[in-house]
């Protein structure tokens, strides 16, 4: 304890151990390479040190060791060749270690790509999104109707922190669009992308992310279409899909619970691609029976305008309601109700459509009205909280508890609502 207390105290005491540790590195680095006298005098002139630390010698004598070992680090030692590169190569493969050993056993960062899980967690979206748009026609449409002006100044970096980015490119001569590139990427950044419209080159710097829509797709622009010069090819308003940290060590001690987010791998799940990550609500565990009891017929949805039924879960009989842990928001409801529809089953409430809004499940494929479904022991079956837009077991079933790789932690950007821990 004096000792340590010693080390906070004196600068010295604090150089000398330092010094002490880092030519017994270099003399370990280089033990083939000295001849017998260099390592002798070095170990030497280390033990001096080491011993005067412990032995609590004055400020002078410390200071004179250190000289010493100085002296014969210089003389024994092989120097290297660009020390100051070394070093720092040194320290980058460090970090490098230490970041990737978080990732693998602690936290690992996750974009979401879709908007599956809306509105607990977002995907990427814009305005205008024709990546929806049935026809030309409609994508047209659409385009038209998104008329807006880019903010500057501290309103365009207010915005930027929470995601917002705006892509507006005017023709500058009559022609057809030629090409659209891919953005070059760097690590996760895209760098540039690269459009020719009527012979000239248009460059996009750092373009966002445009999630899994193409950015034609988005702005509902196809290769041949022409513009005339001062036409609006693109003016888009894009948020960025929610980013997160996984929390890949919890589940190390302790099975997940039914309504926690999960991260999954979608290595042997059929139907699904065999090398991405999913992120979705656990629904249900090994060896329960689901349905899914009807409450509501939802109309207007965009997809699929006629009537679908939604309703609660149920486990092995008992009913998941707004009461059970982490399904509270998953069975509000703002949507205004509407006309009754003929199809509405005695006791059912027709209830109008608002995308990105709760409703409880809908009822299709695997857990259609009427239907059962057991899922396989040590396995899981999720549900997207987007539940009118959400591929998820309903069609292609459960999977092996051990592709979970951990549970979603910690949305870290954008800077919105639900930026933090409590955005389930």
């Amino acid at each position: 304890m004096k000792q340590m207390i010693r080390w906070f105290l004196s600068k010295t005491v604090r150089d000398a151990t330092a010094m002490s540790k880092h030519v017994q590195k270099l003399l370990d680095h280089q033990l083939d390479l000295l001849s017998p006298q260099a390592v002798g005098n070095l170990q030497a002139a280390i033990q001096a040190l080491r011993q005067a630390v412990a032995g609590r010698a004055a400020k002078a004598e410390l200071e004179s060791h250190l000289r010493q070992l100085e002296e014969a680090a210089n003389k024994w030692l092989k120097p290297y060749p660009n020390p100051g590169y070394r070093e720092n190569v040194e320290v980058l493969l460090v970090a490098l270690t230490v970041a990737m050993g978080i990732r693998t056993f602690f936290l690992q960062p996750f974009k979401i790509p879709t908007g599956s899980m809306q509105p607990t967690l977002y995907g990427v979206t814009s305005t205008p999104d024709c990546s929806r748009s049935g026809n030309p026609a409609e994508a047209g449409r659409e385009r038209a109707a998104a008329t807006f002006q880019t903010p500057g100044g501290w309103e365009r970096l207010r915005q930027w922190f929470e995601g917002v980015s705006y892509l507006h490119v005017v023709a500058r001569t009559d022609g057809t669009l030629d090409e659209v590139d891919p953005p070059v990427r760097l690590l996760i950044f895209n760098l540039w992308q690269r459009l020719v419209i009527g012979g000239k080159t248009y460059i996009l710097w750092f373009p966002p992310d445009y999630g899994q829509p193409r950015l034609e797709d988005r702005a509902g622009i196809s290769l041949g279409q022409f513009f005339h010069k001062g036409e609006d090819v693109i003016n888009m308003r894009i948020c960025a899909g929610d980013h997160l940290f996984v929390d890949r060590l919890t589940y190390n001690f302790r099975s997940p619970q039914r309504g926690e987010v999960v991260v999954f791998e979608t290595k042997g799940i059929q139907g699904l691609p065999p090398d991405q990550f999913y992120i979705k609500r656990l629904c249900g565990l090994g060896s329960e029976t689901l349905s899914l009891q009807q409450e509501y017929l939802v109309t207007g949805v965009p997809s699929d305008p006629s009537p679908v039924p939604v309703g609660n879960l149920v486990a092995n009989g008992v009913p998941v309601t707004a009461a059970t842990p982490h399904f509270e928001s998953v069975y509000s409801f703002y949507g205004a109700p509407s006309r009754p529809t003929p199809e509405a089953p005695r006791g059912t409430q027709a209830l109008a459509y608002k995308e990105n809004h709760y409703f409880g499940h809908a009822m299709i494929r695997r857990l259609a009205p009427g239907d059962q479904y057991t899922v396989e022991p040590g396995h899981f079956f999720v549900m997207g909280d987007n539940t009118m837009n959400s591929l998820d077991s309903r069609f292609w079933g459960d999977f092996p508890a051990t592709q979970v790789i951990g549970k979603s932690f910690f949305v870290y950007w954008p800077i919105t609502e639900r930026f933090g821990w409590g955005y389930h």
